[in-house]
C-alpha cells in the first residue's frame, strides 16, 4: 500500500487511501495527537480544536483541514499559482460570482429575457451546453433540492404544467410584480404548492430577480408560515440578484431559530461559486462551530473550492471525509476527475474512474462529457469518441437531451461529419441549448454560413430575443475575427431591445484584440462600465487585454489593466500576475516589489511564476555582472 492511514476509512464500500492514491494526492501519514496545551495557540485551545501541528501529514499541501478538530483555517487560504482552475471558470464564476464585504462587490447585471436581475455569472451561465465549468454544477444537487418540503418536490415533478401564475409573472413588463400578485390572488385561492411550483420554474429559467419579488411577496403574506428552506431560497436569491455581502447580511436578519444547517449550506455554496476562499472557508466553520453535521454535500462544496483555487488542499477533504466516515459521492469523483484532466494527467484521471467503478459508483452523462472534454483535449481523438458514442446510447433520439453535450466535443475534435450528424436529429424541433450547441460546433468548425443558419432559425423561433440568444453568434464572431459582422449583430441586438452587458462586451473586446487593436479594445472596455457602472466585466475580458500588452511589453498599460482587475474583485488569482511579469520579461526591465505585491495577496509562486520572477528581479546577478564586479 503506497499510503498509510490511522485507520482505513470505514465508510460501507470506500478505502479511502485506495481513493487518494488513484487520485495521486500524495502519501499521507497520521501522528499521534500531541495534547499539550502549550502546543496549541490560544485560538485553538479555546474552540478545543487540534492543530495542525497535531496531524503531520507528510504530503505537500497546507494544513487547511485539521482531522481532528473538523475545522478550516482561513491562515492556509493561500493560492498557489500553479493550482488556479481554468479561468473561464472565474470569468463568469459559474452560479456565480460576487466577492465579499473585504473586496470590491461586483453589482448585479441584467442578463435574461425579461430584464430579470442576476449576477454577472449568470449571464456566462446562459451558455451552460458549452462550458466545462457548469458540468460540475449541473452535477452537484442544488443545496436545496435536498431538503424541499413535499409540497414542493410534487411542484417540481410538474415543472412542465402550465400555470396561470407562472404566465402572469413572465408577461408582466414592469420592474415590480407584487401589484400583480396581489391583484391575481384576489381573483384566486392562494396555494402554497403553487407559489412553489412558480419559484422552482422561475429558478430554472434563471429569472432570479422575479424569483425574489415572488419570495419576498410570500415571506410579507400573514399566512406565508416561512420556514427555515425559505429563507434558504432566500439567501440564495439575494446572492444572485444583490451580491453575496447582500445574502450575508441577510443571513444574520434570520431569526435564530429559522438559521439551520441549510441557511448556511446554501450561503457555503454560493461563496464557492464565486471562488471567495476565506468567506467559504469562514461559514465552513461557523456550520462546525452551530454544531451542524459534516455532509458529503459540504465537503463536495469545499472539494469544489479548492479545485478553482488551489488543487493542494483537495488532500485536506479527503481527510477529513475519511475521518466522519463520508463516501463520496459522483461529484466527489467527477472533481477528482476534472482536476487529473486539466493538469492533464490522462493516466491519473483514469485511475480516478477505475475506482469510482471498483466502489460501485454508477457514472452518468455529466462525468462522461469531462471524461470526453479532456480526451479531446490531450489529442486522444478514438477515446473520446469511445466515450462519446456511450454517451449517445443506442437510440439518439430518445436521448435527445445528450444532443448539446456531445456537439461541442465532437466538434473540438474536428470531427464535423458527427456534428452534421447530431444536428439533424435535433434540428426537427430543436430547443435552446440545441439551437446554442450547434452555433458553437460549428463556429468552431469554421462553418460560419451554417451557425447563421442555425442562428436565423433560433431567432425566428423564439417571439422575444435575450442577450444570451444574440451572444452564442457573437462569441463564433470573435473566435473567427469578423469584426465588420459582430458589429452587424451588436446593432441588431441594440434594436432588438437587448442589454449589451458583459457577456457582449468579452466578445467585442476579443474581435478587436485579435486583430491587433488592443488600444480600442481596451477603450471599447472603459467605455463599457462608465456607461454602466453596476455592470462587472468578465474575468477572461481583462485578461484578453492584459495578455495584449503583455506581449508587446507594455508594462504602463499592463499595470493598469491589472488595477482594474483587482479593482473589480478579481484579486489573488495566479493568472494575472503571469501576464504582468511577462509584460516587465519582455519589456526587458525590472519589476520592483513584486514578490511583496503576491505576497500581500496571500499568493505563492509555482515552477512557472518562480522562474519569471527570477527574470525581473532587479537584484539578480547574471554572468555579465559578476564578471564587472
Amino acid at each position: 500500500m503506497l499510503y498509510h492511514f490511522h485507520s482505513t476509512f470505514r465508510a460501507p464500500g470506500l478505502n479511502i487511501a485506495a481513493f487518494r492514491a488513484c487520485a495521486g494526492l500524495g502519501p499521507v501519514s497520521i501522528q499521534k495527537e500531541d495534547k499539550s496545551s502549550a502546543s496549541q495557540p490560544h485560538f485553538l485551545k479555546t474552540h478545543r480544536s487540534i492543530t495542525s501541528r497535531t496531524c503531520n501529514c507528510t504530503v505537500p499541501v497546507p494544513r487547511l483541514f485539521s482531522v481532528g478538530c473538523r475545522c478550516l483555517s482561513s491562515q492556509a487560504g493561500a493560492k498557489s499559482g500553479g493550482e488556479e482552475n481554468d479561468d473561464l471558470e472565474d470569468g463568469f464564476s459559474e452560479l456565480e460570482t460576487l466577492e465579499a464585504s473585504e473586496t470590491p462587490q461586483p453589482k448585479a447585471v441584467d442578463c435574461d429575457v425579461t430584464s430579470d436581475s442576476a449576477s454577472d455569472s449568470e449571464s456566462e451561465s446562459d451558455l451552460s451546453s458549452l462550458d466545462d465549468a457548469n458540468l460540475e454544477e449541473t452535477l452537484e444537487t442544488d443545496p436545496l433540492g435536498e431538503t424541499e418540503d413535499d409540497a414542493s418536490k410534487a411542484a417540481s415533478k410538474k415543472k412542465y404544467a402550465p400555470s396561470p401564475l407562472l404566465k402572469l409573472i413572465l408577461q408582466e413588463s414592469g420592474s415590480s410584480i407584487s401589484g400583480a400578485l396581489d391583484k391575481y390572488f384576489e381573483d384566486n385561492e392562494f396555494s402554497r404548492p403553487e407559489v412553489y411550483k412558480v419559484l422552482l420554474n422561475l429558478r430554472r429559467r434563471k429569472l432570479f430577480g422575479r424569483a425574489l419579488q415572488l419570495s419576498e411577496w410570500f415571506e410579507k403574506r400573514e399566512d406565508s408560515d416561512f420556514s427555515e428552506r425559505d429563507y434558504a431560497s432566500r439567501v440564495d436569491l439575494i446572492a444572485k440578484v444583490r451580491g453575496l455581502q447582500k445574502a450575508e447580511s441577510y443571513v444574520d436578519s434570520i431569526p435564530k431559530s429559522f438559521r439551520e444547517e441549510v441557511v448556511y449550506r446554501t450561503l457555503l455554496a454560493n461563496f464557492v461559486s464565486a471562488t471567495v476562499v476565506d468567506k467559504a472557508e469562514r461559514v465552513f466553520n461557523k456550520m462546525k462551530d452551530l454544531g451542524f453535521p459534516i455532509t458529503v454535500f459540504t465537503c463536495n462544496q469545499m472539494l469544489l473550492l479548492y479545485k478553482r483555487s488551489d488543487r493542494r488542499k483537495i488532500a485536506d477533504v479527503l481527510l477529513m471525509m475519511e475521518k466522519e466516515n463520508l463516501k463520496p459521492s459522483l461529484f466527489t469523483y467527477q472533481v477528482l476527475i476534472d482536476t487529473k484532466g486539466h493538469s492533464g494527467d490522462i493516466h491519473g484521471m483514469e485511475q480516478v474512474v477505475e475506482t469510482m467503478k471498483a466502489e460501485g459508483v454508477e457514472s452518468n452523462v455529466r462525468v462522461q462529457a469531462v471524461l470526453a472534454r479532456h480526451y479531446a483535449a490531450a489529442g486522444l481523438k478514438e477515446k473520446a469518441e469511445k466515450v462519446l458514442e456511450e454517451m449517445e446510447g443506442t437510440d439518439l433520439k430518445n436521448n435527445r437531451f445528450i444532443c448539446p453535450i456531445v456537439l461541442p466535443i465532437y466538434a473540438k475534435l474536428g470531427n464535423a461529419e458527427q456534428v452534421e450528424r447530431i444536428w439533424k436529429v435535433s434540428e426537427p424541433s430543436p430547443r435552446q441549448a440545441d439551437f446554442f450547441a450547434a452555433i458553437d460546433a460549428f463556429g468552431k468548425l469554421k462553418n460560419i454560413k451554417q451557425a447563421e443558419a442555425i442562428f436565423e432559425k433560433l431567432t425566428n423561433t423564439y417571439k422575444k430575443l435575450s442577450t444570451r440568444h444574440f451572444t452564442i453568434m457573437l462569441r463564433v464572431y470573435a473566435e473567427n475575427k469578423m469584426l465588420s459582422k459582430g458589429k452587424e449583430l451588436l446593432k441588431r441586438m441594440g434594436d432588438a431591445g437587448c442589454a449589451i452587458g458583459p457577456t457582449a462586451w468579452d466578445s467585442l473586446v476579443k474581435l478587436y484584440a485579435d486583430i491587433g487593436e488592443v488600444e480600442k479594445a481596451d477603450s471599447v472596455l472603459q467605455k463599457a462600465v462608465q456607461q454602466n457602472p453596476k455592470l462587472r466585466p468578465m474575468f477572461s475580458t481583462y485578461m484578453t487585454i492584459l495578455d495584449q500588452y503583455s506581449k508587446r511589453g507594455d508594462v504602463h498599460n499592463a499595470e493598469k489593466i491589472f488595477q482594474r482587475l483587482r479593482q473589480a474583485g478579481y484579486i489573488a488569482r495566479a493568472k494575472p500576475f503571469h501576464a504582468l511579469l511577462q509584460a516587465y520579461i519582455n519589456a526587458n526591465v525590472p519589476a520592483y516589489g513584486i514578490r511583496e505585491r503576491m505576497k500581500a495577496d496571500n499568493l505563492f509562486p509555482n515552477k512557472g511564476l518562480a522562474a519569471q520572477l527570477a527574470l525581473v528581479d532587479a537584484f539578480r546577478k547574471t554572468s555579465v555582472s559578476e564578471l564587472l564586479e
